[in-house]
């Protein structure tokens, strides 16, 4: 197969997905490079906005990056190519997490993420109340295969599992909560009205609270003065969902992110509404204590999803194309 010119409207057709990957608290932890002749895209860590209590080994951050290598892959296939994903290629630069190489496709090539294309700009994060109406087993076990697909498990357990899962997180809000360092950390990616830059949690899509306390839904503001949505009564009854990975390393990290994207576009292509609580992946202990007694198994999300109204929207920067290979030419952007 042979590499393909890209034009700048391609570059910024294939930058704009990118760039609506989900990424946590909204930090967008990515920047490309393409190389127009070879066709060969390269994506890389940004660490200028990291968090260092919540995400100290860049586990998360990884995971951002590897749902913006699946939203890559997307359009590109939507475009006609076939892309080639080569993760962690260079270990003597950490930083440069995979390199996406467009391919002309053969004749009969399967192309099934093209697909998701329409979802990439649909899909966003919904911290609103579901109706508690089952999402339909045919569902989720397309949630469960394009986890696969990826190179991830994606587990759906029962009403005592979910709630023991549900539990774990509360436990991880709380402990947030009272610590200083770590609330001060979340609360100063709350973008309120006026608030210039596109990064961080603006108040609008903060979502509601929990008027039962059943649904531990992230606080973010930490005693902010700010506008929020009066207390809702959530679900009773919640639909959650584990992703894991057999192994924890940032290739692994990079595949889960790549799950994680593939199982939200699914489940939007669906109508399905989802979130991801995150919180209990920030405490070592209370990771592992959401594998249960699975052995091999390295969490690295928990999905709530079901049906509802969509919440409110994180800003998109738009992508900043530039001249030449490498880190000049750059996308900054992004959703939760």
């Amino acid at each position: 197969m042979q590499t393909r010119k890209v034009d700048a409207a391609t570059v910024r057709t294939l930058l704009t997905a990118a760039v609506a990957a989900p990424s946590i608290h909204n930090t967008q932890p990515w920047r490309f490079g393409l190389d127009p002749d070879t066709g060969v895209i390269r994506v890389r860590l940004d660490r200028t906005r990291p968090l260092p209590k919540a995400d100290p080994r860049l586990r998360a951050q990884h995971l951002s990056v590897g749902a913006a290598v699946l939203n890559l892959r997307v359009a590109a296939e939507h475009l006609g190519w076939e892309p080639l994903v080569q993760l962690c290629p260079v270990p003597q630069d950490p930083d440069l997490v995979a390199t996406v190489r467009l391919l002309r496709p053969a004749a009969d090539a399967r192309l099934p993420l093209r697909e998701l294309y329409e979802e990439v700009e649909r899909r966003h994060t919904s911290r609103m109340p579901f109706t508690g109406r089952p999402v339909p087993d045919p569902i989720t076990y397309e949630m469960t295969a394009a986890a696969r697909a990826e190179g991830a498990q994606l587990d759906v357990p029962d009403i005592i599992g979910t709630r023991r899962l549900l539990r774990l997180t509360q436990a991880a809000e709380a402990r947030t909560s009272a610590d200083p360092a770590r609330a001060d950390e979340e609360r100063s990616w709350v973008r309120v009205p006026g608030t210039d830059g596109p990064y961080g949690i603006p108040v609008n899509a903060l979502g509601a609270r929990d008027a039962s306390g059943r649904m531990p839904v992230r606080d973010f503001t930490g005693g902010l003065s700010v506008p929020r949505l009066a207390a809702l009564r959530f679900e009773r009854h919640a639909q959650v969902a584990l992703l894991w990975t057999p192994y924890d390393w940032r290739e692994d990290w990079l595949r889960a992110g790549q799950a994680l994207e593939r199982v939200l576009l699914t489940a939007t292509r669906h109508g399905v509404r989802t979130s991801v609580l995150h919180q209990a992946m920030e405490w070592p202990d209370l990771r592992t204590a959401t594998a249960g007694a699975k052995r091999r198994c390295r969490p690295q999300a928990l999905i709530r999803f079901g049906y509802g109204t969509d919440g409110g929207r994180t800003p998109r920067a738009e992508p900043e194309p530039g001249p030449g290979p490498g880190p000049g030419v750059g996308g900054r952007g992004g959703g939760s």
